[in-house]
């Protein structure tokens, strides 16, 4: 595969996984942690390479889903103690996020991970980073491990779709029907924070951060239908990382920040334009009704 092939498929990889994990996101009203977890991950990747000294390998997805899950745990703390839920978030994803600057500035300087990579990531250099596949090929590190990733998402979210349905629209209802509704909270927590770590490297926080977000509210404009949510919600992703790579290319500029300009310019048509509550389509019902 050429060298824009590779970028473009392992963008498209985050955006589908990103995708599908934003619209529970969304609908669980849980943006803002999307945003805490996409940055606090940064403290279980450092501290995972203090003790590995490898940027490589499942030492980096544990410790970022450790920084996930913590950040989970302390904002629900914080919440079960009576603060609000914006106010615990943003104390406990800037001072997790601030103590993994520390960190790299202090006991990490010297490698190739820094604050610029952690918010802008380096996916020019994907196609770069190759290992053998069997069967396969070389292959980047990236694809293998989004691949890898999207699949694993794709599994849980097919295995458990009921039990995400009624959970995520009324958790009382889940709990007295016997569904344990904080162990499948803590489990999508940690599809959250996996997703965002096997993102994060080749893309940044930046993106991650628009690709959770940005296409599953764009879908969420479209359908009420949760199935064509995820199913609308992967494309636009997909859709944002080619809008944005040709952005990119045109302005000869940041392709992740493109890319993320990319899911806007998707949100904002479908806030114009989409069938079931795009502002065209609400003035339209509105004038109805008059």
């Amino acid at each position: 595969m050429s060298y824009t092939g590779w970028i473009l498929l392992t963008a498209s990889l985050v955006g589908i996984s990103c995708g599908i994990i934003g619209v529970l996101l969304i609908l669980r009203r849980m943006a803002m942690m999307a945003d805490a977890i996409s940055h606090t991950v940064l403290l279980g990747i450092v501290i995972a390479f203090m003790i590995s000294e490898s940027l490589q390998g499942t030492g980096m997805l544990i410790g970022a889903m450790l920084a996930g899950l913590l950040t989970t745990w302390i904002v629900q703390w914080f919440q079960s103690k009576g603060l609000q839920s914006d106010a615990a978030i943003g104390v406990v994803f800037t001072t997790l996020f601030s103590i993994g600057v520390i960190l790299i500035a202090t006991s990490v300087g010297n490698v190739h991970l820094d604050v610029n990579h952690a918010l802008m990531g380096e996916i020019s250099f994907v196609p770069w980073n190759l290992i053998d596949v069997p069967l396969v090929g070389e292959v980047p590190l990236a694809v293998v491990l989004l691949v890898t990733v999207t699949a694993l998402v794709l599994m849980v979210i097919l295995l458990f779709y009921k039990e995400w349905k009624i959970t995520t629209f009324d958790p009382a209802l889940a709990a007295s029907f016997g569904i344990p509704v904080l162990v499948m909270h803590y489990l999508f927590m940690s599809m959250v924070s996996i997703t965002t770590v096997a993102a994060f490297d080749a893309v940044g926080a930046i993106m991650v951060v628009a690709m959770l977000i940005t296409p599953a509210a764009s879908a969420n404009l479209w359908t009420d239908r949760l199935w064509l949510m995820f199913v609308l919600s992967a494309s636009f992703g997909m859709g944002s990382s080619i809008l944005g790579y040709v952005i990119a290319i045109w302005l000869n500029t940041s392709i992740s920040g493109s890319m993320a300009f990319a899911t806007g310019l998707i949100f904002l048509f479908s806030y114009v334009f989409a069938p079931r509550y795009g502002r065209i389509a609400v003035l339209k019902k509105k004038r109805e009704t008059i």
